[in-house]
This record gives structure tokens, sequence and C-alpha cells, in this order.
């Protein structure tokens, strides 16, 4: 991966605007200018191609073909890995993928993960309760819960959910939520993965994905007569759903709130000073830590 501004001129690469990927190398919709994986500029349709073209290429990895970018401050090399790839065993269903963009931080959206009493507040959760203390291994925190969903299905009736989830923190921008319903039995992976885009506001892309619901233990209005295939689509797209929605009620506070370098915690605050003190080590010790 690869800046997208050519060197040349100053052209976006993007497609669009028509930048393209043509024999593995990327063309500048410009005047040409032809870059290899490398970032060397390897051809251009009239001269030959200067050597001090070069774009900046991006140490990059991928998860279940989510492409990961490092990007690091005065080009620091990655100062830590992301984890291994989750199992992609052929009963998980394809990813629902959506993007938000708004007003916020990388480390004001991951605090989430351990702030269970707006779980309770902000999303109507019920019954929240850590599983544990979070714990900290290098640049991965884990944080455990559980929480209980009430949704009503008729005039008089009400369905509870049961729900338990681990959160792995790897730095500011990547956290995966795996999830289980008990009720119903259904498996999920939730991302939640934060980029700065200018300062300002950031990107979160939420990404889905539900392993395959043979035998729910519930019985749901149609729902045991879908096709698996079908039947797992569906809950997927119901999980996504319901994480664009909660997400959109964080987006409302997260775009408005101001950081408190100092805040002044209770006791049902749980791990946020200890997530706070894990994120240090995502700054460069002699430079501006932003949010600390």
């Amino acid at each position: 991966m690869a800046e997208s501004v050519c060197p040349h001129l100053g052209s976006s690469l993007g497609p669009e605007v028509g930048g393209r990927v043509r024999g593995g190398r990327l063309v500048c919709p410009f005047h040409g200018f032809t870059y290899d994986v490398a970032g060397a500029c390897v051809a251009t349709p009239f001269a030959d191609p200067p050597k001090s073209a070069r774009l900046n290429v991006f140490h990059t990895r991928e998860i279940l073909g989510l492409v990961f970018a490092w990007w690091g401050i005065d080009g620091r090399p990655p100062q830590w890995s992301l984890p291994e790839e989750p199992p992609a065993e052929g009963d998980w269903s394809g990813m629902e993928i959506q993007t938000l963009r708004f007003p916020g931080h990388p480390q004001e959206t991951t605090e989430n993960s351990v702030d269970f009493a707006h779980l309770r507040y902000v999303h109507g959760y019920d019954d929240v309760t850590a599983d544990g203390m979070a714990t900290v291994d290098g640049s991965c925190l884990v944080s455990r819960f559980g929480f209980k969903r009430r949704r009503r299905v008729a005039k008089f009736i009400s369905a509870i959910y049961e729900f338990s989830a681990t959160a792995y923190v790897h730095g500011l921008g990547y956290s995966l939520v795996d999830v289980r319903e008990h009720t119903i039995g259904i498996d999920a992976r939730l991302w939640v993965l934060a980029t700065p885009v200018d300062g300002t506001f950031i990107d979160l892309v939420l990404v889905s994905q539900v392993r395959n619901v043979r035998g729910p233990k519930r019985r749901i209005a149609g729902f045991g007569f879908l096709p698996v295939t079908l039947r797992t689509k569906v809950m997927n797209k119901v999980m996504a759903i319901m994480q664009r929605r909660d997400v959109l009620q964080d987006v409302e506070i997260w775009s408005r709130k101001s950081y408190r370098p100092h805040p002044r915690l209770c006791r049902s605050d749980g791990p946020i000073g200890r997530y706070r003190r894990y994120c240090r080590q995502f700054y460069p010790p002699d430079g501006d830590h932003g949010r600390t």
C-alpha cells in the first residue's frame, strides 16, 4: 500500500479520479506516471521515469481480506503487531462493512471497550457485568463482559437476549469483539477500526461476521425454515444493524465531547484508568501525547 498522491504534479491516484492498477502497477490518471510495488516510478508515456519520483510505501497486513497499513509519526517503523488471523473456516458468513466519518479520536472511540457504564446508560443494556479485570499484554488489551438486551416482539411480550463478549484491542485503531448470544446460540465477530483522516475527522469502519446458525436454541418465526446460509446472512445483517445503531448513539457524543486528560472517575467507571495508561505506549516518548 502506498500514498495516494503522485509526486510528479500532485494528482490523486485514487480510482474516483481515474487512477488504476495495470499489470500490477499503479498508473497516475494525470500524466500516466507508473509506479511499481516498491513505490518507484518505472515508466512515463513520454520520457524516461525520473528517479526522484517515488511513492511512500506503507507496511501492510491482511486479515481475512481486510487490509491494514502502518502509518508512523515521522516515518517510524511498526512498533507493534496486529493479532494472528482468526480461524476462517467455511462456516462463517461474509463480512458486512460500513464506514462512518465524524469528528473524533481513535483513543476515545476505543475507550468504549472498557466503559461498561455507558453500555447501560447510553445503549440501555441490562445486567452489564465485567468478567474479571481488563488484562494488558504488551500492545494487546483484553476486556471481557456480559450483558442482556430486552426487545419487544409483541404488545405484551418481551424477548431477553443474553450476551457475553470479549474485546481484543491492539493499538488505537484495531478492536475485535467476539460475541456469543446464548439464548439463540449465535457467534459473531465485530470489528471496530478507527483511522484518523485530517486531525479532526476519523473514519470508523464497522465490520460484522456471523458463524453459521445451524440449530437455533430459541424458535424465531420463520427463522428455522430458512436455509443455513441464508439464515446466517440474515442474522449478520441484523448484527450489522444493531452495531451501527449503537455506534451512531456514541457518535452523537464522540463528535461533541471534549477530552479530559485528568477525568474525575468514580467507582463504576471500571478500567478506564487502566486503559488510558495502556494507551501511553502508542505515542512518541518525547512528543505530543495528545490523549493519554
